[in-house]
């Protein structure tokens, strides 16, 4: 599972006002040289053309390294006022384990159904185009509407000018700062150690965890929705976010790392759906370039994990829903209930998955459940069922998360 100027305006306000996040100490002194210094890296927001945009200002680590608040999508560039692309994956937990991109998907989703054929898997973000974190890390240090560095000569010049440069030098060679392009690597290098090896990342300190190791009993009612995730039949969650310990002892991660289209409802406060004709189609564009002509993939996103989910405040790759039980409702109802989701045509209909193109809505599932469903029938779960179901993701929350803010 996986604004208009005004807003926009207050929201790029609110995050000038925002103070720059600060470094945890969570056992920083157990970290390699490396990773230390991508810690220093991650929190710094002088490698910002704004000066005031570091990689925890999105990936907030009082909230699971996840967004701070509820925007649809958060605000960057040289003046933090240009919106990113999509809403801000959490850091936590989607780095263990996870694979490469491959794919095998070549057949419609019936083929699919019928021959058993997987749907492409792995890599990280949304459309899933890197295939390491020193990869990923390229995007934000460089889009325009993120940290906005023009080039990696450009954060490289920043980075001479930190106070820890020349830890950099002593980590990485005394010559390293006046070759931009090992340098620019090397620092990916860094934060990709710090995200890997920092426990923050990965500190399996929920209920939920507890509860698999037998120290912690759940309540009846989110023992209800848990059962009521899993059932095949019914909210089928856990087809897509695997709740069952592995054979080795690992804890689940709540996610399969596969992509899915589930025809999200488009999402009128991002500027971008201004213009009629943009569409993002996830595997295939805009972001993603290189299975632009792969038509079976359009409008699949990787599916999230659901660790923390109950502390967010926005959800789905558009941010189109700023609620838990707004999303729930959504995955339950859009079918049942379409009326509620997608605007009405001319006719008198509606125009469901009207966040895609024409030529991308046959690849939405409609083959599993609970998303096989007609209108006028009965939602997989009521609303009591749905209490249920989000007490249970609460305890997927980690000790240290906070709700992110919702007053802005």
């Amino acid at each position: 599972m996986a604004i208009a100027a005004t807003l926009l305006t207050l929201a790029a306000n609110f995050v000038a006002a925002a103070p720059t996040p600060t470094p945890r100490p969570d056992a920083a002194d157990q970290s390699s040289a490396m990773a230390r210094l991508g810690r220093r890296l991650f929190f710094d927001a002088s490698l910002s053309s704004s000066g005031r945009l570091s990689c925890a200002s999105c990936h907030s680590p009082e909230h699971a390294y996840g967004p701070p608040d509820n925007r649809a999508v958060q605000l960057g560039g040289a003046n933090l006022e240009r919106e990113g692309p999509r809403a801000v994956l959490s850091l936590r937990y989607v780095l263990k384990r996870t694979p490469v991109w491959s794919t095998s998907y070549t057949a419609s989703p019936a083929e699919r159904l019928l021959e058993g054929i997987e749907p492409p898997a792995g890599g990280f973000g949304w459309d899933g185009r890197f295939n390491s974190l020193r990869a990923q890390a390229s995007f934000p240090l460089l889009s325009p509407n993120e940290m906005a560095n023009a080039t990696p000569e450009a954060f490289v010049e920043r980075l001479r000018h930190t106070s820890y440069a020349g830890e950099f030098r002593r980590v990485f060679g005394a010559s390293i700062l006046s070759n931009p392009d090992r340098a620019f690597l090397s620092a990916r290098r860094a934060l990709e150690r710090f995200e890997l090896e920092d426990p923050g990342f990965h500190p399996y300190t929920s209920r939920y965890d507890e509860y698999l190791e037998g120290r912690q009993q759940l309540s009846d009612q989110e023992l209800r929705g848990l059962a009521l995730f899993r059932d095949p039949a019914r909210g089928n969650c856990a087809s897509c976010h695997p709740v069952a310990m592995g054979a080795d002892g690992s804890h689940p991660l709540l996610t399969d790392y596969q992509f899915e289209a589930l025809g999200v409802p488009r999402n009128p406060e991002l500027s971008a759906n201004t213009d009629p004709t943009y569409f993002d189609e996830g595997l295939c564009g805009p972001l993603r370039t290189d299975q632009i002509h792969s038509t079976a993939y359009c409008g699949m996103f990787k599916t999230p994990t659901l660790r923390n989910v109950a502390t967010r405040a926005v959800f789905f790759h558009n941010g189109r829903f700023h609620t838990l039980r707004a999303a729930l409702q959504f995955y339950v109802r859009r079918d049942t209930n379409p009326e509620e989701w997608y605007p009405q045509t001319s006719s008198g209909g509606v125009d469901k998955f009207d966040d895609l193109p024409a030529t991308g809505r046959a690849n939405v599932d409609v083959i599993d459940e609970p998303l096989t469903r007609t209108r006028g029938a009965q939602p997989a779960w009521s609303e009591d069922e749905i209490d249920a179901v989000i007490a249970f993701l609460k305890t997927l929350s980690d000790r240290d998360a906070a709700p992110a803010l919702t007053s802005n």
